[in-house]
């Protein structure tokens, strides 16, 4: 009985063979398989033990040859006996050239993608049947199953040190080669740039300032400019302004031309020819908006695993969300429901793996102090956000206090918080009739 319920899990043993037999037969194949392959893809104990060694020999810089993985895995305690010796010998034998070992691997994918739905769907169906909360929370937890698999990608679970170590070395030899000057996506501002080293995938980033300081335009600033620079899509999730209200930001800073005047629609022919140009730039991007006021995390996540290619999301702003259980807003309980909104955003940056950009408003504390700078201190309603965040940017603008002062347009973004490295404040101009911020060096190129 064991034997027929096993014959039923999909599995192609020639395959596996085949894969392992290649980078035996030529060691010059190995790094193309480990792009694609993991171990959890063979279903075979012995074919996983063995490629487990190679990968491990792989990571250390260790000839690889049928001799030297036999010592492999006599070292890590996987051999077993002659047998582990002839049946390595045979798969060398039975596997005829190297040079299909793409093919292999590729069944070898497959195979356990259906294995891994298989277990999916009775994780689903028993939820169902044990009735485990309501049915959009089971919705959930089944998109979410569902958008894992999707990115070839295991929910949680311990890995060896060296996948995260390779991960690492690939990441640096692409951006070498592409002589990128930051690892992530960039925010449009050079200098900011410098500060973070960019919007990284799993990163929560936090821009935080009073109301009225500019939080959206430079959110808009930044969406725009990862568009443009990424060629991915951007899900721009507004709890606040509409559609139509940040598409005329959109415009106005694209087009340079003076919000006011746009919306009375009283521009001159240079003016209209500029607006006609940005509009065309605008609408080639894939900036995508959500203007519904009463979005959940949840519904974001759900929403952002539909997206093809997603590279950076946007959310504006995290005290106008909702809880998945509704809007609450007495004073302690809304504390909980802030950070519990605040950590959710983190999960939903790990499991999309692209960054994640939340605005946030600061106390009044800050207008109670002399210097009305920013500190994580004031973040508002929950010192949980500052912990979940692994960047947090306070926005500050002498002018938005003193209208009187020397240079009201001199704006500053101030890095509170870097788990990337340096703290500090990084000058920008703050262009009001555009409603935009802009780096210093733009501002004088214009």
């Amino acid at each position: 009985m064991e034997e027929l319920l096993g014959a039923r899990v999909p599995q192609s043993p020639q395959a596996e063979q085949a894969v392992i037999g290649s980078m035996l037969i030529d060691p010059e194949c190995v790094p193309d398989v480990l792009k694609d392959v993991r171990a959890e893809h063979f279903y075979q104990r012995v074919n996983r033990e063995i490629f487990e060694t190679i990968f491990t020999m792989f990571n250390y810089g260790l000839t690889i040859d049928p001799v030297t993985v036999i010592e492999q895995m006599k070292e890590h305690g996987v051999y077993h006996e002659e047998s582990t010796r002839d049946y390595i010998l045979e798969l060398m034998k039975v596997t005829p050239t190297a040079a299909n070992v793409g093919e292999y691997a590729a069944i070898l994918r497959d195979k356990a993608l259906q294995r891994d739905l298989g277990k999916v769907a009775g994780e689903i169906t028993e939820m169902v049947n044990a009735g485990l909360g309501g049915a959009d929370e089971m919705l959930e937890a089944a998109e979410r199953s569902i958008y894992a698999l999707r990115r070839d990608r295991s929910i949680g679970g311990l890995k060896p040190v060296g996948e995260a170590i390779q991960a690492v070395y690939d990441d640096l030899n692409r951006i070498a080669e592409e002589g990128a000057r930051i690892p992530g996506i960039s925010t449009g501002l050079p200098d900011l740039d410098s500060q973070i080293l960019g919007m990284n995938p799993g990163e929560l980033i936090l821009v935080a300032s009073r109301p009225g300081m500019g939080k959206t335009s430079i959110a808009m600033n930044i969406a725009m400019s990862a568009a443009r620079s990424s060629n991915k899509a951007v899900a721009y999730f507004s709890l606040e302004m509409s559609r139509e209200q940040l598409a005329i930001r959109l415009l106005s800073g694209e087009a340079l031309v003076d919000s006011q005047k746009l919306m009375r629609g009283s521009l001159s022919a240079g003016e209209w020819s500029r607006l006609v140009s940005a509009a065309g730039k605008i609408s080639s991007t894939r900036l995508l908006i959500d203007d519904n006021p009463s979005l959940s995390v949840a519904d974001m996540n759900a929403q952002c695993r539909r997206v093809r290619d997603l590279g950076l999301v946007v959310v504006d702003y995290l005290q106008l969300m909702q809880s998945a259980g509704g809007r609450q807003s007495s004073g302690e309980n809304r504390q909980q429901i802030v950070a519990d909104m605040s950590r959710m955003l983190k999960i939903m940056a790990k499991e999309l793996a692209v960054p994640v950009l939340c605005l946030s408003q600061l106390s009044r504390a800050s207008e109670t102090r002399q210097d009305k700078r920013p500190v994580l201190s004031d973040l508002r309603e929950s010192g949980a956000i500052e912990q979940d965040a692994d960047v947090v940017i306070g926005l500050y603008r002498e002018g938005y206090y003193n209208r009187e002062c020397e240079n009201p347009n001199d704006a500053e973004a101030i890095v509170l918080k870097n788990r990337k490295g340096r703290t500090g404040t990084v000058n920008l101009m703050w262009l009001a009739d555009y409603t935009t911020y802009v780096s210093v060096e733009r501002r004088h190129e214009e």
